[in-house]
């Protein structure tokens, strides 16, 4: 690979961990229904204000031994993890769309899946904040030039997405009679419809089941509480929204083609 291209897939990477900062005080204030621009960062144990140079993405955790400067208190893995989720992510965005406007906006795009997964995980909710916005902004896109997905593919990948799972979400809970499937799921699937439009909605329902149901037996295994343990299903398809924006992005059609006619045996 090149100098200049390693130098910009650095930078990319480096923007993503300082997004990853914000992202994580997204994660943690949102559910708690606290301002995100207000008060500044501070150590959730002590209430200390955190000094920009103990707020470095992960450079900080690693100096201060993962504890918080003042009351020696530990600081949670997850904030460097999600940081550097979150610049790894930044870093396939620009591998897809390289140095363009595309970049900026798909990386918001799978930043935000990442939020909602990381909320869905510890809360069981994605807030439609994230999910009824991302769609809308999704659809605007349509509007700007040069972008491959049409007004209306996008509203009926984001109609289409909703609809499919409130159905299964119906459905389930006619025969069982216990919530299974929520509404945060179908506004996210809607959110990804408006992104990549109706024809990503199949493969993403499909790996996004697919590892759901492989890494769901697990955690059910281990947890003992059986099949109505409850798996957050947002995680699975903001992967499955990510592998498939990398195959469109990339133009891989023959692993969609092939997902496709699987799909329709």
């Amino acid at each position: 690979m090149p100098a200049v291209p390693i130098f910009f897939y650095a930078a990319a990477f480096a923007f993503g961990l300082a997004i990853g900062s914000f992202l994580n005080v997204v994660i943690w204030r949102w559910p708690r229904k606290e301002s995100i621009i207000t008060p500044g960062s501070h150590c959730p144990k002590c209430g200390r204000p955190i000094s920009w140079y103990d707020n470095l993405p992960i450079l900080s955790y690693i100096i201060l031994g993962g504890k918080c400067r003042h009351c020696r208190e530990r600081i949670s893995l997850r904030y460097p993890l999600i940081e550097l989720l979150s610049g790894i992510i930044s870093v396939i965005a620009f591998w897809c769309f390289g140095m363009s406007q595309w970049y900026f906006i798909y990386y918001a795009f799978l930043a935000a899946l990442l939020a909602a997964s990381i909320i869905d995980l510890e809360h069981r909710l994605i807030p439609d904040e994230i999910s009824l916005a991302g769609a809308v902004f999704g659809l605007g896109l349509s509007f700007l030039p040069g972008r491959k997905i049409a007004l209306l593919d996008s509203l009926i990948g984001a109609l289409a997405g909703f609809l499919i799972l409130f159905a299964v979400s119906e459905i389930y809970y006619l025969g069982t009679r216990r919530e299974g499937m929520g509404l945060g799921d179908a506004k996210l699937l809607a959110m990804i419809g408006a992104f990549l439009g109706l024809k990503s909605l199949p493969v993403v329902i499909f790996i996004g089941s697919f590892l759901g149901v492989l890494i769901g037996i697990f955690f059910i295994i281990l947890s003992r509480q059986g099949r109505f343990y409850k798996i957050p299903f947002g995680p699975f398809l903001s992967l499955a929204g990510m592998i498939y924006l990398i195959l469109w992005s990339r133009h891989l059609h023959l692993p969609i083609f092939i997902l496709d006619r699987f799909l329709r045996i």
